[in-house]
């Protein structure tokens, strides 16, 4: 990992291979490891000829974790990904983003246009407008003393993928609230750069990719086929379906 320093943080990021640079903003709880790295992501995108950038989000990996809730939003968030291509050199990129990296990389297209030349919203439909549910109960997962005893199930889930990561569970849970501000229909309609959303089919979390496309002047949407929230991440039509869009939509 490399660091770089915005807001009064440090942030770590990977930056690996050579040519047009794809962005990778990756999930709540995770990394730039466990979402881009250990799914194959950055073999499959240096293999195809990309520079392939990926941070980790302030308060996940290697980065700093403030315990501060209000310095968790999307606007924040998309500002450090602005800054990282700052610090690179990097007028603009192909970004995708995985489930809150979607939602961020949204707001980075939103609030800095001229970065973001295509997008993909992974693990992420219509849950980006109309909301992904009640996450009040992670919060308290990740807070709980006897993870034994947690009954809501999606707390359970992100509750043992903290621990498997060995997360900051307080950073974890200042951030999962404040991170989760919805976008109005208007203003996806705003993002006018190319974007595909692809959703697992048995995700139910992210909602439906197809209503989310149908918002945006050059959306379009896939199925990725019989996969979860977790699961989708490395699928391989997945994969597939990125590198062709991204083929289509050279800089």
């Amino acid at each position: 990992m490399q660091f770089f320093d915005n807001d009064g943080l440090k942030l770590a990021y990977l930056d690996e291979g050579e040519g047009e640079p794809v962005l990778l903003i990756h999930g709540f709880a995770s990394s730039a490891f466990y979402n881009w790295v250990q799914p194959g992501w950055i073999p499959t995108l240096t293999a195809a000829g990309y520079r392939t950038i990926a941070i980790d989000n302030r308060g996940h990996g290697q980065s700093d974790k403030p315990h501060d809730k209000s310095v968790y939003t999307p606007t924040l968030m998309a500002g450090d990904a602005a800054a990282l291509l700052d610090h690179l050199g990097i007028q603009t990129a192909h970004v995708m983003g995985y489930s809150m990296g979607a939602r961020i990389s949204a707001f980075l297209a939103l609030q800095h246009p001229q970065r973001v030349h295509d997008l993909v919203f992974g693990g992420l439909g219509i849950g980006m407008v109309e909301g992904a549910g009640d996450w009040s109960p992670i919060a308290e997962a990740l807070m709980a003393d006897d993870p034994e005893a947690i009954s809501h199930p999606r707390g359970k889930m992100f509750r043992m993928f903290a621990d498997k990561t060995k997360s900051d569970k307080i950073a974890l849970a200042a951030c999962v609230i404040t991170s989760k501000e919805e976008i109005s229909a208007e203003n996806m309609a705003r993002i006018t750069q190319p974007a595909l959303v692809a959703v697992g089919t048995k995700d139910d979390i992210g909602g439906s990719p197809h209503r989310l496309a149908e918002l945006m002047p050059q959306g379009e949407a896939i199925d990725i086929p019989n996969r979860d929230h977790m699961l989708a991440v490395g699928d391989k039509v997945f994969k597939q379906a990125v590198l062709d869009f991204l083929k289509r939509h050279p800089l």
